[in-house]
């Protein structure tokens, strides 16, 4: 592996990342930096399809477990940690291996981040009256009126998000979408000419859809609702905050305070099927993602020879 470049194993949740990620460690001297928004928190372990310990001890793990899922990260911090993360690992002799589907992180990490401004107290608690009031569709219609941008990626249910994106309007005049540092096309080819981003993408759609749909089950089988009892157990966690909305979480949540009974066949159905359909939907848009950054080295996920094919390539 060359040293200086920056290398990027990115794909679709359930295509493979990890396994492959550990493949290479057998092969060359690196450490994982985690691309993922959903592996940062402590206690939601099942349901991030989170590396087992046994997996965690086998190559040096970043970016994981760092914080409580009462707390928020963001992608200028992921872009702050990653830069320092790198720097130390070359300086250790190994090689850094950033590897998740968190794409927004890519993306910030390639194309730069102004500083965000800092919250405004007062514009956060209006909007959470108006999210009651109106519910989240109104939000998200204004935000396509002052921020297409931003409301063309965010789903119109993400009320955290959509929020933090009007906050940022009121309190700045601004769109969030302004604060996303344009690189020169000069600079953006020098950074991408010292990217390798390595894409895993199924060429059958259908192969990542029934391995969406057994991971579901065998987080289901491994003990996810009991997981999510324990995080409701806790008494200070909630849907809006960034934890709770990583796919399959609220699902599950949605289901226990709508006084569904998990153990019956039936009820366990229809939360399974909530949970694989918002799965399905978010490979979906990491997939777009992928498509948006044309340099980037497909790797066909559902391809025999993929740990092979992967590995001549960081050679």
């Amino acid at each position: 592996m060359q040293t200086d470049k920056t290398w990027i194993l990115a794909g679709p949740t359930a295509s493979g990342k990890t396994a492959l990620a550990l493949r290479i460690a057998q092969e060359v001297d690196i450490e994982i930096i985690s691309v993922d928004s959903a592996l940062i928190y402590r206690g939601m372990d099942i349901g991030t399809a989170k590396p087992t310990a046994s997996e965690l001890a086998q190559v040096p793990h970043h970016l994981i477990d760092i914080l409580d899922p009462l707390e928020s990260y963001s992608a200028a911090r992921f872009v702050q940690d990653t830069t320092r993360l790198m720097q130390e690992i070359r300086a250790r002799g190994r090689t850094p291996l950033l590897v998740g589907g968190t794409m927004l992180y890519i993306k910030a990490l390639m194309e730069g981040l102004d500083d965000m401004p800092p919250a405004n107290p007062e514009v956060r608690l209006q909007l959470d009256e108006r999210m009651r009031a109106q519910g989240p569709q109104a939000l998200h219609a204004e935000l396509q009126q002052v921020d297409p941008v931003t409301a063309a990626r965010l789903a119109p249910g993400d009320t955290q998000r959509i929020q933090r994106a009007l906050e940022i309007w009121h309190s700045t005049g601004r769109p969030l979408s302004s604060f996303h540092t344009q690189r020169s096309e000069q600079e953006l080819a020098a950074k991408q000419a010292n990217t390798i981003l390595l894409s895993l993408e199924p060429q059958d759609r259908a192969w990542l859809h029934e391995r969406i749909a057994l991971r579901y089950q065998i987080m289901m089988d491994q003990g996810f609702v009991d997981e999510v009892k324990s995080l409701r157990a806790r008494g200070d966690l909630h849907l809006d905050l960034p934890s709770m909305r990583c796919v399959g979480y609220r699902q599950v949540w949605e289901a226990l305070d709508a006084g569904a009974d998990l153990d019956a066949p039936k009820d366990r159905a229809l939360v399974m099927e909530r949970g694989i359909a918002a799965t399905r939907q978010l490979a979906k848009r990491q997939i777009t993602w992928l498509r948006s950054m044309p340099w980037r080295t497909i790797v066909a996920c559902d391809g025999a020879h993929v740990p092979n094919l992967v590995l001549e390539s960081l050679r």
